[in-house]
Formats: structure tokens, sequence, C-alpha cells
């Protein structure tokens, strides 16, 4: 088999950033909590933990040491509660995150509504939502252009989670347009996100099979795992190289491969070196 790897796959420089600052804090000897999982992939945080860095869900559980905001940021009730308790605070926000938390905020203060294009309950869209509340907005997040209520009319800010899709960002301000909503837009889907949909994308209609590699808790993995499946039913979404069964390459003569951006190096070459092993 010939194994490819997607032009643009694995970590991003928001997350890349996140573990060299968490990693920084404990080789100087300090005590760290990070406020959620630092990324989402299971084995990173669980090699953190190894490294004495753990995380915590509230602002409560962190006593001593530093508090490291994670990638995927906090609420600014989270963050005064975080600075409250006087600890030394990492901020590891990705810049494309904040970004779009101060896009959520302006358009609230200009709009005065707000619709945040997101998976609802993602712990970056909970800060988008709460930091065009802060700013005095009403906010509706959706995901899908179902989301959108029937009666909306008037003017709206629109801001989007950085790991969306393009396509469901497109279907969503189509749905509000198509209702007469005047849209004020702040395009905010990041660049490496669109960059490895884009790539794994292309790839994924060349080949035979394709494998995602990177955590089930990633919005941005599941959905370059959503997009391959799309073009290739071949397509399996894997955490780890011991998950790769044979079966799936039977018959295959072009395997590709990608992975979230929280997704490491190591991981993905062991996953092409169990791969090579196979054919």
């Amino acid at each position: 088999m010939n194994v490819t790897r997607a032009k643009c796959a694995g970590a991003c420089y928001g997350v890349q950033r996140a573990l060299n600052m968490a990693l920084d804090t404990v080789s100087k000897g300090s005590h760290a909590v990070t406020l959620g999982p630092l990324i989402h992939n299971p084995q990173v945080v669980a090699q953190l933990a190894e490294r004495g860095i753990r995380a915590v869900e509230s602002p409560e559980q962190a006593v001593e040491g530093s508090v490291i905001i994670r990638s995927h940021g906090v609420t600014p009730q989270v963050r005064r509660e975080i600075e409250a308790r006087g600890l030394p605070v990492i901020d590891a926000t990705c810049p494309h995150v904040a970004r779009a938390q101060k896009a959520a905020a302006k358009l609230a203060r200009e709009c005065g509504r707000v619709v945040v294009v997101g998976e609802a309950g993602h712990p970056e869209v909970e800060g988008l939502v709460a930091y065009a509340r802060e700013a005095g907005g009403e906010v509706l997040v959706a995901g899908r252009e179902t989301d959108v209520p029937v009666g909306l009319t008037g003017k709206v800010g629109v801001v989007v989670q950085t790991t969306q899709t393009r396509e469901a960002f497109e279907e969503v301000l189509a749905a509000l347009r198509d209702r007469g909503v005047e849209c004020v837009v702040k395009d905010t889907v990041c660049l490496a996100t669109r960059e490895r949909q884009e790539s794994a994308a292309a790839l994924a209609r060349e080949v035979d099979a394709m494998i995602v590699i990177g955590g089930r808790n990633s919005s941005n993995t599941t959905r370059l795992a959503e997009i391959c499946s799309s073009v290739c039913g071949n397509t399996h979404h894997i955490e780890r190289a011991s998950e790769l069964d044979p079966v799936w390459f039977d018959r295959c003569a072009e395997v590709g491969i990608t992975a979230g951006a929280s997704t490491p190096e190591d991981q993905i070459a062991a996953v092409e070196a169990r791969i090579a092993s196979l054919g």
C-alpha cells in the first residue's frame, strides 16, 4: 500500500503554543493545573498528568500553583473567578479564539443580537456566548440552518466557532439572509482549520481508505472525519495506532492519513508506521 499524509494535518499553532506554555511551566518546577483539558486529545492530557499538569473542572479546585487557561478559552466570569483566587494565571487561549471572543463582544455592542455559528455546549462556543452576553447582546447558537428561528428579523451580528466547517457557516448565513435578516459578519473560521479540511477532502477523493487521527472529543477532528466520510466510504476515525484494523485495508492500494489540530506529530507517525507494517 502507498500511504499518503494530507498536506495540512496535525497540531496547529494554537495547540502547539498551549502545549509549549504548559510544559515550560512544569520544566521550571512549578505546579500547575488546567481548567478543563488543555486540548481535546485524551492521550496528550494523560501525558500532561504524568508530568504533573492535571485538569480540574472548576476554579474552586485550583488550590495551588499556576492555573493554565486551555486553548479553547474560558468565559469572562470564569476568568474573574480564577484571578480572584490569587494564583498565577497562564493564558494559553488560542489567539484565533481570543480574536473570536473580541469579535463576539464587538458585534453584541454594535448589533444588540448575535448568532454564534457553532456546536452548542462546546467550551469555545460557551466562551463566545458569554463574551457577547456580557457586552449586552442577546445570543443564539446555530449549528445548522434548522437552528435559525423562523421569526428572526432585523439586524444581527454573526460570529463563528473557529473550528466550524465553511459549509456549516455558509448554510447558517444563507438561512439568515433568506429570512431577510441583515447580517454583520465576522468570519472567524481559523485558517489552519480550513486548510486541514480542504486538504483532507482532496486526499480522501484519491484513496481507497482514509484514516483520521485525533480525539473523539475533538470537534475539528470529528469534522475532518465527517468531511472524509462524505467522499470516501472507507473512512475511520481513531485515537491511536492500536485501533487500526487490518480488514480496513483489504484490497487497498492507496491509503490517506489526516489528523486534527490537537494531534501531535508522534501520534501521526505511530499510525503511519503501523499501516506501513500491514502493507
